[in-house]
């Protein structure tokens, strides 16, 4: 079916500078931060996480901790703070191309929700173009969006396919993420080697046989 493929890997996430949200406003680089009183709930939290594991926080090694763990923890959940729409910012255009576009290995950072440990891996994301594209980068800055929130890998494949459709409205979507769970390998049945792998297939992926084959063959290459 197809044959002109466009492909990419090892996609860095950056984040975006001043979008522009639908209501036309211009977003600052600080858009995506807490705010004080957020910060300082936080902050609160992890001095008492701390004493009630048994630590010292007033000790030399953990005087700062509260405040750098709070600091990363926004940064770690930023993606409640953005948008698909925000993310996109208007790199939606034109083309008739009509085959297969995939971008491979998009390396993606997680929390999973039950036990706010990390699950690391990356996402595959491929699209069939009806009319329209959207901008490479834009791919993988999606990926991150949902990614930077507490998440279950089930959930966050699906999200990332559903959120292409919206946007695009193409002949379909696949959306294939691997990741090793950290919940599972530093307590629990604590294997290190287990990666669990999950797929979301809208339109002609999930109806065409010939199509989804043809995105796994890709996978594999």
């Amino acid at each position: 079916m197809t044959k002109n493929i466009r492909k990419a890997g090892s996609i860095n996430l950056l984040r975006t500078q001043n979008p522009v949200l639908d209501n036309g406003e211009r977003l600052t680089r600080d858009s995506n931060r807490l705010d004080r009183e957020q910060l300082e709930i936080l902050e609160k939290s992890f001095r008492q996480l701390l004493e009630a594991i048994g630590e010292d926080p007033s000790r030399e090694g953990l005087v700062k901790t509260p405040d750098r763990a709070a600091r990363a923890f926004e940064f770690l959940t930023q993606g409640y703070r953005q948008s698909v729409a925000e993310i996109i910012n208007d790199a939606i255009f034109a083309s008739d191309a009509s085959e297969i576009i995939l971008v491979k290995d998009i390396e993606l950072y997680s929390m999973c929700e039950h036990h706010l440990l990390p699950f690391i891996g990356r996402a595959h994301v491929a699209y069939i173009p009806n009319g329209k594209v959207i901008g490479l980068s834009k791919v993988a800055r999606i990926v991150d969006v949902f990614a930077r929130r507490l998440q279950i890998q089930e959930n966050l494949t699906s999200q990332i396919a559903e959120s292409l459709m919206n946007c695009l409205e193409p002949s379909g979507v696949a959306v294939v993420v691997e990741a090793k769970h950290l919940c599972m390998m530093m307590r629990g049945v604590e294997k290190q080697n287990s990666v669990m792998k999950t797929s979301c297939l809208l339109g002609c992926f999930k109806d065409d046989a010939r199509t989804r084959s043809e995105f796994l063959a890709l996978l594999k290459e």
